[in-house]
């Protein structure tokens, strides 16, 4: 299969594209690669099937599309916080650039699409949410991810099959690597100065998901029969991983070679849910496979032996905040498009 990915120099693409070549498949990867073309170069093992194109979605030719057999659209200004850094910006990228994407895939005969959305739409509810329930995005970043759902999965026909997945929190070792998002920055925490760091009160729940499985869940979808998967919507992750943040920090200090200590910090987070999986194993028969623990075990070991390290670009915001001061840095980038 020829794959067109969006987005592939990020956090999540740099674990998905290598896991495509090694499934045989040829990638395209087109990105801004504000994070370096060396970082997804470093994790493929022959660059034989793989095209990289340094380009934006809001303005590159779609003719660079015509002869993919599915495209993966993941380019998006990532997460909440990075989210509010510039929300028309997020609007114009997250939303806007994903739906042009989507546009352009179908006018170039593309036969599959797939949209890499956030269970982060579902803001703050009681009970256990399913893809039939409401949302309530809270954050410029999940309001453009509800935007680019409801533009892009109604263009689904006979002749394309367009899909959403929903991820849940992502955790776990990737290529860029990403120490601001929750498991991967309580094990930072843990293993340098002994601390936990949780987001008060910690009785908020969020649904997790390993970044091997989400990549998993990908190439589950593209080959899957077309037929079960088009105008769908997934939720993808484990109904065994929605935790409360307490509870998950208990998992990760047990987890660490040696246990730490609990350090809160800021105000209660205002996101809680608890989401239902159960469609996606009905359906495609997915089941995920890595735990927190796993994660925890491969990040400590990676920073004990400096395969990772906590720097400037391991923070999204931080590396974004950092290219918008370099005077020149703003001259070239503007922020026009970036990686999930």
């Amino acid at each position: 299969m020829r794959i067109f990915v969006t987005g592939g120099g990020g956090y999540i693409g740099t674990t998905l594209v290598p896991y495509l070549l090694d499934r045989g498949h040829q990638v395209t990867v087109l990105d801004r690669f504000y994070f370096g073309k060396d970082i997804l170069e470093s994790q493929v093992k022959s660059q034989e099937n793989l095209q990289l194109i340094q380009d934006d979605t809001r303005y590159f030719d779609g003719r660079t599309l015509i002869g993919n057999d599915a495209v993966v659209d993941m380019a998006a200004l990532s997460n909440d916080p990075a989210g509010e850094l510039d929300p028309w910006k997020t609007f114009d990228i997250n939303y806007l650039g994903r739906s042009r994407v989507a546009r352009l895939a179908k006018e170039a005969n593309v036969k599959r699409y797939l949209l890499i959305s956030s269970c982060s739409i579902y803001g703050f509810q009681e009970g256990i949410l399913t893809e039939d329930s409401k949302t309530n995005p809270l954050t410029t970043y999940a309001k453009a991810n509800m935007l680019a759902e409801n533009d892009n999965l109604p263009l689904g026909d006979s002749e394309f099959t367009s899909t959403t997945v929903r991820f849940a929190t992502i955790y776990g070792l990737s290529g860029r690597m990403r120490f601001d998002i929750a498991i991967n920055g309580m094990v930072l925490g843990a293993f340098k100065n002994g601390k936990i760091p949780i987001m008060r009160d910690g009785t908020q729940w969020r649904p997790f998901l390993h970044v091997k499985d989400a990549a998993r869940a990908v190439l589950a979808i593209l080959e899957c029969e077309a037929g079960k998967v088009n105008h769908q919507l997934f939720n993808v992750g484990s109904n065994l991983q929605n935790y409360q943040i307490k509870d998950l920090a208990e998992i990760v200090a047990r987890s660490m070679t040696k246990r730490p200590s609990i350090e809160w910090y800021g105000d209660p987070d205002k996101r809680s849910y608890r989401v239902s999986f159960d469609k996606a194993r009905r359906i495609l028969g997915y089941e995920t496979k890595f735990t927190p623990a796993d994660a925890v075990r491969e990040i400590e070991s990676a920073l004990a032996n400096g395969k990772v390290s906590d720097t400037v670009k391991t923070r999204t915001v931080e590396w974004y905040k950092h290219l918008l001061a370099d005077k020149q840095a703003s001259k070239e980038v503007e922020l026009r498009g970036s990686v999930l």
